[in-house]
């Protein structure tokens, strides 16, 4: 049996990095790390949020506002990977 936390937290991943592809324009190669930053953030924000108890919104036992912003802060580090990381040089 899957738990909804995992249903929810892939939910909120999908959203967030539709958000930051929609104001970025493109992802580019690294649209599944996004992805996948994103989803295990959230699921990481909500167990946070119950151990803290961050109960703003909550939906069951998924805090959704604690998933939200853990889940911007995954899409963060892999933008903030991104830009760090080499660049690719095109050829003449």
């Amino acid at each position: 049996m899957i738990s909804p936390a995992i249903v929810l937290a892939v939910l909120v991943g999908i959203f967030w990095t539709g958000a930051y592809v929609l104001v970025r324009g493109s992802a580019g190669g690294r649209l599944p790390l996004v992805l996948l930053a994103a989803v295990l953030g959230a699921w990481a924000g909500d167990a946070l949020g119950q151990r803290l108890g961050f109960d703003i919104l909550v939906i069951g036992d998924f805090r959704v506002v604690a998933a939200s912003i853990a889940s911007c802060a995954g899409i963060a580090v892999v933008a903030l990977l991104a830009m760090l990381g080499p660049t690719r040089r095109s050829a003449p």
